[in-house]
């Protein structure tokens, strides 16, 4: 029979003020109490009725876990069997062989959350039974199934209230936004104004500068002999290409008035303010809208190709969709600037540069309309979708940025910090009911675009059409 051994209990502290949903066991309140599987059951009844806080034994064989006994089970086979002397006389090895029960044995790095839902998957009759936590360096302690429930409804309470706040910072954003966007819409409107002055105008002025220079020809036809004053004012004013450069001059007057107007207009239509029922839009529109927003960025480094197929008015809150778009090619050229600026950075390596950068910095938007197999979706049978997919061939996602990414989509793992992805997941899931899916080149789902083979990224939105 080998030596026998009892350690004197130890009870470590609780980290509970600084619970969050990521909190493991290795936080809680654990013991720290073994005895060998040889001793005698009074000894550990008596180190019981000491503590009475303590859950239950670990059960030692040589040193190398055996399993655990718990405070009621060994109670419960000592005192009320008919055969308590017989039982006393015994060896704790005998007492677990004659009460064994599944022991629910878990790391001390398991969030306390997931070790919650897995405690109450067990039997009922053992709901009550202490748990065994494992630490890194293959020691045994329990924990009190009472302080794991207890932690367990702490954190879901803060869950709550971590996700009351971020209700009310979204009820706050969304009133900022809708102020923001009051303020833009007048300013805009301020702006259109004189714009379509000047527009307005422009076609008047272009039509008097034609009569004038006719008027000076025919002046020129008629009256040959010009008297020497006139001549040396042309000459000073360089009459003849103020001829030529005049209409040129009025032409580029009247695009950059065009082209204020367009912007003003795609600025008033971003910062479009939802009403309580989503309307029917025009995604191209609303798409381009956001492009031209882009161009101050864009320059000529990042190239735009558009691959829009035949979309019916599709029913949404246009402000809030504009604002998934702003995100995701925010995202895509805040992507592309960096590769550029990189690619600048070595351009001294131009026997390189070819291999490293195969295309040219660019952004494909296609839209279609989809209608899933029932192989692949037996539940979409009949559905039709609209699918916008943003694409950049800009550096793909590392396994662990796409993980991130996808990891801020869930509720339970979400940052108290939410992303512009992430909020743009909530507008699509939430408010359209659709699917915001996340592809890289070096992931397991293929990228839809042709253009892009071994590297880049893809945002694929998915709206329902009704």
């Amino acid at each position: 029979m080998s030596k026998k051994f009892i350690s004197s209990p130890y009870l470590s502290e609780a980290d509970n003020q600084d619970l969050s949903i990521d909190s493991t066991l290795s936080t809680l309140p654990l013991y720290s109490f073994a005895a060998d599987v040889n001793c005698f059951p009074a000894e550990v009844v008596e180190v019981l009725e000491k503590h009475s806080k303590l859950p239950g034994v670990i059960l030692l064989d040589r040193g190398k876990f055996v399993g655990m006994i718990s405070r009621l089970r060994l109670l419960e086979c000592l005192v009320l069997t008919a055969k308590q002397d017989l039982l006393f006389k015994k060896t704790l090895q005998f007492i677990y062989n004659y009460a064994r029960t599944d022991v629910l044995i878990l790391p001390e790095t398991m969030p306390i959350l997931a070790a919650a839902q897995m405690a109450l998957r067990r039997s009922s009759e053992l709901l009550g039974e202490p748990i065994v936590v494992q630490s890194e360096t293959q020691d045994y302690k329990l924990l009190d199934i009472h302080e794991l429930n207890i932690a367990h409804w702490q954190i879901r309470g803060i869950e709550t209230q971590v996700r009351y706040e971020r209700t009310q910072v979204q009820l706050i954003q969304s009133e900022k936004m809708a102020n923001l966007g009051r303020l833009v819409d007048g300013v805009a409107h301020e702006i259109l104004d004189p714009v379509g002055f000047i527009w307005g105008n422009l076609s008047h002025i272009s039509t008097y500068t034609e009569s004038l220079l006719q008027l000076i020809s025919a002046h020129e036809e008629f009256l040959p002999k010009v008297p020497e004053k006139i001549l040396e004012l042309k000459d000073e004013i360089e009459f003849d290409f103020l001829k030529q450069d005049l209409p040129r001059a009025i032409k580029s007057v009247k695009g950059g008035a065009e082209r204020l107007k367009k912007l003003v207009s795609s600025l008033q239509n971003f910062c479009h303010i939802d009403e309580v029922y989503p309307k029917p839009a025009d995604l191209h529109a609303m798409l381009d809208s956001i492009i031209l927003l882009f161009q101050s960025r864009l320059k000529s480094e990042i190239g735009i190709f558009k691959q829009y197929g035949n979309l019916p008015p599709i029913t949404c809150f246009a402000g809030q969709l504009n604002q998934v778009f702003m995100n995701i090619l925010s995202d895509a050229v805040d992507n592309l600037l960096n590769q550029a600026a990189y690619q600048e950075f070595t351009k001294e390596l131009r026997g390189d540069r070819q291999r490293f950068f195969p295309h040219k910095p660019c952004i494909v938007i296609k839209t279609t309309v989809d209608s899933p197999e029932p192989a692949s979706n037996p539940e979409s049978l009949g559905s039709r979708w609209v699918s916008i997919i943003i694409a950049d061939n800009g550096p793909s996602l590392s396994p662990s940025a796409l993980k991130q990414i996808l990891d801020s989509f869930s509720v339970e793992k979400r940052a108290e910090k939410e992303t512009s992805l992430a909020v743009s997941y909530q507008i699509i899931t939430a408010k359209h009911g659709g699917k915001l899916l996340v592809r890289s080149a070096n992931s397991k789902d293929n990228l839809n675009s042709e253009l892009f083979s071994d590297t880049g990224r893809e945002f694929e939105i998915l709206l329902p059409l009704v």
